[in-house]
């Protein structure tokens, strides 16, 4: 064995110490550590020729590139939709990569049995019977869902997209959609032109169910429904456009991204009726579950098409069979056991645990936006309808804030465009986070 190799593994305790130690105080400085870092400047080291062993590893790493990294971990990172790592998920997500297990049922392991708990728990979750997958993240979850309905459509026209490739354009209907489905669209050769943007209700970014069902009247089609857009948390009406199954024939793909953890909350799981009729069903849960970067889950009532499209058949892997393997659901063969941590997640803290987080950021966006709502220096751009707020300055140009924010190290948030106007955006999304943090995002924006 190498001479580090065997050094390393000499003092593996140790070392497993030494770098719990030091994530212990990564940690614990998250609340004074900038929420927005400028990156370091490093430099460009050559690759060593033998290395050193891990202990210079750790010290070069904390030298030269760990002052870099923002607190994206912690309670006032609010920039895109980022949750943190809750103590069950990292203690999960540590765990996954010391079983190192290759999580499909070829390998002799539990792995398979374990992510099949876990989605189904996510299922009980959020209230869909469906059965699903663990994948990357909701850009994966989204061309999962949408690779199914694109075999469906094939399936209309007695084709198999599959085996034969597109023979027909395939129109995707949605009102306002997030990026990740014109990516996918072009990843599955459905191309990206083929997104036709449905209006949206007045002054809002929701679907116009009248304006969809005149699409639908056109011929088959897959329709993208989405459960929390990106700017203001908005929702189409689901129920509505389940109920136009009954007369036109559409694929319909539920993105749900965040969004979908309305449905953990009583009080706003009105919000998804109807999602557990759809055909298939986003949820990214590296962002509101708050477990490590990268996951997510795709469901689907519709396995049969899903193992049609991603079946990986070779002697040493294996047939599908009738519980299908989850590496004959995804475009990974080689899968990460990303349903670790959320199956510690969840058996941590459970259904309570999490309506608590997504209720306690919701009150903290509220908050917010009723701080800004009451000032003349701001102006709220749509209600704070979930947990995100849409606004923008009076007299300042949002890039100049969003400079002297990050500047601050009080907070990160992020710009977008919303009807035309420059905004900002505050997503809230970290179980850390609590009123207090608020206060301290005010304080810093001058409210």
């Amino acid at each position: 064995m190498f001479a580090k190799l065997a050094e390393d593994l000499a003092e593996l305790p140790d070392l497993l110490e030494a770098t719990r130690t030091y994530a212990g105080r990564i940690l614990d400085g998250l609340d004074s550590r900038p929420v927005a870092a400028m990156a370091s400047d490093a430099g460009s080291a050559p690759l060593p020729e033998s290395g050193e062993g891990l202990r210079a590893a750790m010290a070069a790493f904390a030298e030269r590139w760990e002052p870099g990294f923002a607190a994206s971990a912690g309670p006032r990172y609010l920039g895109f939709v980022t949750g943190g790592s809750t103590p069950a998920a990292l203690a999960g997500d540590w765990l996954t990569s010391t079983l190192d297990q290759n999580a499909h049922g070829s390998v002799g392991s539990s792995a398979v049995a374990l992510e099949r708990e876990a989605v189904a728990w996510l299922g009980s979750l959020f209230g869909l019977d469906m059965p699903g997958a663990f994948v990357t993240g909701a850009t994966m979850s989204n061309l999962v869902g949408l690779a199914i309905g694109r075999e469906w459509l094939g399936t209309r026209l007695g084709v198999s997209v599959t085996d034969e490739g597109l023979t027909e354009p395939v129109r995707v209907l949605s009102g306002t959609p997030h990026s990740s489905i014109g990516k996918s669209l072009s990843v599955l050769g459905i191309g990206r032109k083929r997104l036709i943007s449905v209006p949206t209700l007045p002054d809002r970014e929701a679907v116009d169910v009248a304006a969809l069902e005149r699409e639908l009247a056109a011929g088959p089609a897959i329709v993208v429904a989405n459960a929390g857009t990106v700017n203001t948390v908005d929702f189409d009406d689901i129920r509505a456009i389940v109920d136009l199954k009954a007369r036109y024939p559409f694929w319909l793909h539920v993105d749900a991204a965040f969004g979908g953890f309305a449905a953990v909350s009583p009080a706003y799981a009105e919000l998804v009726d109807g999602w557990s009729e759809a055909d298939s069903v986003c949820i990214d849960l590296h962002k509101w579950l708050n477990v490590p970067y990268d996951s997510a889950v795709q469901f689907t009532r519709r396995q049969d098409l899903q193992v049609r499209v991603f079946e990986n058949q070779s002697p040493y892997l294996g047939a599908p069979g009738a519980v299908p393997d989850p590496m004959h659901l995804t475009p990974e063969t080689s899968r990460r056991l990303r349903a670790l941590p959320a199956w510690f997640a969840l058996s941590a803290y459970g259904r309570e645990g999490y309506r608590e987080i997504v209720e306690r950021n919701i009150a903290c966006a509220q908050a917010l936006g009723s701080r800004l709502a009451a000032s003349p220096s701001w102006r709220l751009l749509a209600p704070v309808r979930l947990n995100v707020v849409c606004f923008t300055p009076v007299d300042r140009q949002v890039p100049e804030v969003l400079e002297a924010l990050s500047r601050s190290g009080e907070a990160f948030l992020t710009p977008t465009v919303y009807k035309g106007d420059p905004a900002i955006r505050a997503a809230f999304s970290n179980w850390r986070t609590t009123l207090a943090d608020v206060d301290r995002v005010c304080r810093a924006l001058g409210v």
